[in-house]
């Protein structure tokens, strides 16, 4: 696991822009302020799809990757959502962290997870990261679902 990763470096990785392009929005941070991504929206048009996608990277990267299987589940923390929600947007409630509740997602799903706790949840959640096939077992083990398997998140079956 990485310990710094950051984002301008993920879009250069990803072909988003020039190595030239991150230091002139590095060179903008620095002298106007703000955050790197809409700097780069702003300045070079990179999407904003592309800004998410490498933020996830980045979150994914530096959050603890956990076995769902193997991990104690608070049963208030799965009443916050239903069986469908948790096999639509991929996220296993696990336990709460104070106020905030925490739930593992895996890599591929964080962003959808992310934009469903923002608009669902009323609290902030701390994501933690699974593997598919793992992640599949555990919700068909604490929300079975008609028609859903743990296969599902493998293959990208959606509800």
């Amino acid at each position: 696991m990485a310990t710094t990763l950051h984002l301008g470096d993920l879009l250069v990785r990803n072909g988003v822009i020039t190595p030239r392009q991150r230091d002139d929005v590095l060179d903008a941070q620095r002298t106007r302020g703000g955050p790197f991504g809409a700097l780069a929206e702003e300045m070079f048009g990179v999407s904003p799809q592309a800004i998410e996608k490498a933020w996830a990277e980045q979150y994914a990267a530096l959050v603890p990757h956990i076995d769902p299987r193997a991990h104690s589940i608070n049963p208030r923390a799965l009443d916050t959502i239903s069986r469908r929600q948790a096999w639509q947007f991929c996220i296993l409630p696990l336990d709460f962290a104070g106020e905030d509740l925490l739930a593992c997602t895996t890599h591929d799903n964080l962003i959808r997870a992310l934009k469903f706790v923002g608009w669902r949840l009323g609290h902030a959640c701390q994501f933690l990261i699974a593997e598919p096939g793992p992640m599949g077992e555990a919700l068909a083990r604490h929300y079975p679902l008609a028609g859903m398997t743990p296969g599902d998140l493998r293959t990208g079956v959606a509800v």
